[in-house]
Parts: C-alpha cells; structure tokens; sequence
C-alpha cells in the first residue's frame, strides 16, 4: 500500500489506468454484444477522456470518501493490511462503479442523442460493472498493480 501522498498519486495514476481500461473495453464488449477486436479498439479510443474523468473523480471524491468510511466504520489503523485493502478497495469500487456508470450512460447518449434513456441506462449500468469491476479490482487489477508499485517503487525510495 502506499506510505504518503506522492505515493498514493502514482499508485492512483496506474491503478486508475487499468481498470479505467478494462472495463471501457468491457462495456463497450457489452454494447457490441461480444467481446472483439472493434471492442477494445472503441474502448481504447475513448479511453483518455473517460481516464481524466475516473482520475479526477478518484482522486478527489470517491478516495476521500472510501478512506473515511473505512477507517470511520470498518478498519483500525493497526488492522492487517490485507483488511485496508479489501476496505478501501470495495469502497473505492462501488463508488467509482455509481460514477462511472453514469459516465458511461452520459457518453452513451452523446453518441445517440438518447438523452432521455441517460436515468435507465444509468441504473443498468450499476450491476453489470459491479459485478465486473469488484472482482477484477479484487483478484486483478488489485494483486497485479500493488506488485508492479513496488517493484518500480520500493518502499522508503518515493519521498513525501
């Protein structure tokens, strides 16, 4: 886990980047009706603006929020880190699940002019990335991004 805040930001930058990804290409998998080469090619050009939005979101709501939650209701301080983690990350995941989400249904009816379907799309949007999202974050995405962290990041080499 990161130890201080320029940690936490690049730690943020690459966990961000990955799920931001993934499920990009896996809503747009869901919107083709397969997964494709089409699929990941659309979820990569529409990867940088929805990575600025997840990243601004992130960093300065769902994190702060996530966080507070946790170590308010759920975790102390001097828990194992593996409980801060599941914690913090199921948080981080449902938060960023509801936003996005909405992003997506937003980004949705851009393309469509089907503004009026934005609230429906919205909620349907909800469970199908939870369910995606939760496991990846946890299994995935989570495991693979705090190794690459440290191995490019050992811990006392970034200073606060």
């Amino acid at each position: 886990m990161p130890q201080n805040k320029r940690e936490s930001l690049i730690y943020t930058v690459i966990m961000c980047a990955f799920m931001v990804l993934w499920m990009s290409i896996y809503n747009v998998s869901l919107q083709y009706g397969a997964f494709s080469l089409e699929a990941v090619i659309a979820g990569w050009i529409g990867f940088p603006i929805a990575y600025v939005f997840a990243m601004c979101c992130d960093w300065f709501v769902v994190s702060k929020l996530a966080k507070g939650i946790a170590f308010r209701y759920l975790v102390k301080p001097e828990d194992c880190a593996l409980k801060k983690i599941l914690c913090i990350s199921g948080g981080m995941v449902v938060g960023m699940v509801i936003i996005m989400s909405l992003y997506g249904a937003c980004e949705g009816a851009f393309h469509t002019g089907a503004w009026a379907s934005v609230p429906s799309n919205w909620l349907r949007n909800i469970p199908r990335n939870f369910i995606m999202a939760l496991p990846v974050q946890f299994l995935i995405a989570g495991p693979l991004v705090r190794r690459l962290f440290r191995a490019a990041f050992p811990v006392g080499k970034v200073l606060a």
